[in-house]
């Protein structure tokens, strides 16, 4: 086991889902696998870039398909749902009550640990257009926007990958 904590590589996360719980797993590995020195990215794409969305400004898109979009998927790193028992929005705020009882950081805080860690955070330009989002509207650790090509050119060199 030794052997393997001292062994650094890199590791890239895609993470498609918009859910707390899910969100969180990301934000789990990434900041462990930051923390034993391994190059972490994390790649935001469609209902996952809600991660990283700022707080505020409900209405969003160029057009009133992307603005709906964007009113019935608000969200940011304080308001996901949970995938399971969600409960509307009872679910969210039951976890959250249970995570501080045992010190485990918030969605918001992994956020802010792991990019001092040095984990990267690459919003989905695609996504972004489709929802008509720019990247003033996301958290300001976020590094370039990018593509599916600069995504595979980052994970082509990664040893590990993940789609969470």
């Amino acid at each position: 086991m030794t052997d393997q904590i001292k062994t650094k590589g890199s590791v890239t996360i895609v993470l498609f889902s918009g859910e707390m719980d899910k969100a969180i797993a990301a934000f789990v590995i990434s900041t462990a696998a930051a923390s034993m020195g391994m190059k972490v990215n994390i790649f935001f794409t469609f209902w996952g870039l809600n991660a990283i969305k700022k707080e505020g400004g409900l209405i969003k898109g160029q057009n009133w398909m992307q603005k709906m979009l964007n009113i019935m998927n608000y969200g940011h790193a304080r308001k996901l749902a949970l995938s399971k028992l969600n409960m509307m929005g009872m679910g969210p705020a039951m976890l959250k009550t249970m995570m501080s009882q045992k010190k485990v950081p918030s969605l918001h805080e992994f956020i802010k640990m792991a990019s001092a860690l040095g984990v990267k955070y690459y919003p989905c330009e695609m996504s972004m257009s489709v929802m008509g989002l720019k990247k003033e509207d996301f958290i300001d650790e976020c590094q370039d926007v990018i593509g599916a090509v600069s995504y595979l050119a980052i994970a082509k060199e990664s040893t590990i990958n993940l789609f969470i």
